[in-house]
């Protein structure tokens, strides 16, 4: 029964009113004014959202492959190393830190003036700095790199607990056929891993459609809009501007976008995901 209450009071009922406000018009304070579907066409035409929505992808587009390869070759890495506890414990830990002390040490290690990137940059390479942060062309990659950063420990941990669920029997098979590294892992390591890949590419892509924390420390969704994510833009619509039905809207926008996407993972997942083991 309590489970049933939390279900209730923490999932059903937000989820409820917010679909209830995105057919409404409210401030926050006023009496709320049913408008049907006005919001829905207005924020479907809006400039906003599809910039939201392409630097959404575009941040996506990086963070999800890169993330996964990454965490990828760092379980691969720890699989047959002793003391790997110790490594998981440290890999984890960013996952673990708050976004906030995530974001202020990235913003430093990242300022245009006096950042450490850009320090090496002119000290090694005699090079200009780049303005990570600040130029159009690399605040989404950059937003990126933290986020991965941050990330890497979880994707990395299930990936080590689905190699290590991998019967070692296939592998000796596969050595006794001959089998050299590449061949093993191709053929044999990957294959076996793909439940666990396919896991860890679904959470990443809701997780990555819904960047919010990195963006609103490190940029501000700036320079211009040019990081300007799809739930900043619920944000900016909620929160700095008190319109919730547009906001409302937006975010079942997004639930929309995210279900379909979902919906097409799973439906191509018989295509590569391999569950005979």
């Amino acid at each position: 029964m309590p489970q049933l209450l939390g279900l209730l009071l923490f999932s059903i009922i937000p989820l409820l009113s917010v679909f209830y406000l995105s057919m409404a018009s409210w401030d926050g304070l006023g009496p709320i004014t049913f408008v049907g579907l006005d919001n829905f066409i207005a924020q479907l035409q809006s400039s906003d959202l599809h910039i939201a929505l392409l630097n959404t992808l575009f941040y996506t587009i990086i963070a999800v492959p890169g993330g996964l390869f990454f965490a990828l070759l760092i379980a691969l890495g720890l699989n047959n190393v002793r003391g790997k506890t110790v490594y998981r414990v440290l890999y984890f830990m960013p996952f673990i830190t708050g976004s906030v002390a995530v974001g202020v040490i990235w913003s430093f290690l990242l300022n245009t003036d006096f950042g450490l990137f850009n320090s090496l940059l002119r000290s090694v390479f005699h090079a200009k700095g780049v303005g990570w942060l600040t130029d159009p062309r690399f605040v989404i990659p950059s937003i990126a790199l933290v986020g991965i950063w941050q990330g890497l420990g979880f994707n990395m941990i299930i990936l080590l607990a689905g190699l290590q669920g991998i019967p070692v029997s296939y592998s000796e098979a596969a050595r006794m056929d001959g089998a050299n590294k590449f061949q093993l892992f191709w053929n044999v390591t990957l294959p076996m891993l793909t439940p666990t890949i396919f896991f860890c590419t679904v959470i990443s892509i809701l997780s990555s459609f819904q960047v919010f924390d990195l963006t609103f420390i490190l940029t501000g969704g700036g320079p211009g809009k040019d990081s300007y994510t799809m739930v900043y833009h619920i944000y900016h619509l909620g929160f700095e501007t008190s319109t919730f039905g547009p906001a409302s809207a937006a975010a079942v926008i997004l639930f929309a976008i995210l279900l379909a996407i979902t919906a097409v993972q799973f439906r191509l997942q018989k295509r590569w995901v391999n569950y005979d083991v």
